[in-house]
């Protein structure tokens, strides 16, 4: 199809829709922003709802599938970033919709320039992978900021873990990784190398009869603390790796790394911080990514991350450690 034909057939297929929502009476835009997604079929909307953490009971996920076999065409559709939903609902049955969610303790989530419900992994709650509490972190931040306006663009939080990261937190407006720093209790060691053999940085190397790290390497994943028999390899200090400034979709962006060892309630005081910078500095419609490459980076860290006593990541060295591919951002 040419490109000529190609936008004609997207203006007409708004202007299609804007004409049934004025037929309709809907505000598409604002039912869009309440988790009411217009599909191409006429009258026909998904139901997004509001799983944070991708966490929802045996109930809730029952109640999905009487309501898509009620009100939709039988079918439940999975995202890509956790959320249950429900397509082909007819408008005119939002209300039994929503109410019926309700008896659940259920509801609908959000679209538009506002947060979004935040994914997770498991964390440390059952993968023995994770080295922090990701479940109650998401889960803490949804209950606290899901659906805050932000007046520019949409914005999307995420936590992991481990540096690992199934959430993806490298990819979003602000995410948070768990991370742990070991320390050796020499007098207990008794030189296995099992803490060697476990660590795939090549941090720790053998000296002496000893295990010994080189911190440049260490991406605080706390394998060797895990594969130590005898507790000899502990936890030093522990929190959250940040992120801030990444997005997906057709103009991708890697986030930038910008603070360590952040507690959770460092965690919780710094999206607050994060949404008041971000709707001071955007322009328009830019993501937060977007304000970082017009601003920089150094001003956000400045402007938040420094004032709240927190350990900054200012340098392209200091953030190699954690680069996991693709471009990374002075």
């Amino acid at each position: 199809m040419a490109p000529n034909d190609e936008t004609a057939k997207l203006e007409a297929l708004r202007s299609g829709l804007k004409k049934e929502a004025r037929a309709l009476k809907l505000d598409f835009d604002q039912l869009k922003s309440g988790g009411f997604i217009k599909q191409t079929q006429k009258n026909l909307f998904t139901v997004r709802l509001r799983c944070p953490a991708g966490q929802l009971t045996s109930t809730q996920l029952r109640t999905a599938a009487e309501l898509a076999d009620k009100y939709g065409r039988g079918e439940v559709h999975i995202s890509v970033r956790q959320s249950v939903e429900i397509p082909y609902v007819h408008y005119q049955n939002f209300d039994a919709v929503t109410a019926a969610l309700k008896e659940v303790n259920w509801s609908v989530a959000s679209c538009g320039p506002r947060v979004r419900v935040p994914g997770a992994c498991a964390g440390c709650t059952y993968n023995p992978n994770g080295v922090a509490d990701s479940q109650r972190l998401c889960l803490d931040i949804d209950r606290r900021f899901f659906g805050v306006a932000t007046g520019h663009h949409k914005f999307k939080i995420s936590a992991a873990g481990c540096p690992i990261d199934c959430p993806r937190s490298r990819g979003a407006d602000l995410g948070f990784q768990g991370e742990v720093s070991p320390r050796l209790e020499a007098a207990l060691c008794t030189g296995c190398e099992l803490c060697v053999t476990a660590c795939q940085e090549k941090a720790l190397t053998m000296a002496e009869g000893l295990p010994v790290r080189d911190d440049s390497k260490c991406n605080y994943c706390g394998d060797c603390i895990k594969i130590c028999p005898l507790d000899a390899m502990v936890a030093a200090r522990s929190g959250w790796l940040v992120r801030a400034g990444g997005k997906h979709g057709k103009h991708p962006l890697y986030s930038y790394e910008v603070a360590n060892f952040v507690s959770d309630e460092e965690a919780l005081a710094l999206v607050e911080k994060t949404m008041e910078w971000y709707k001071g500095n955007a322009d328009g419609r830019e993501r937060l990514g977007a304000t970082f490459a017009r601003v920089g980076v150094q001003k956000y860290i400045a402007d938040v991350i420094e004032p709240m006593g927190l350990q900054a990541i200012k340098t392209v060295e200091q953030r190699r450690r954690f680069w996991a591919g693709g471009n990374f951002y002075v």
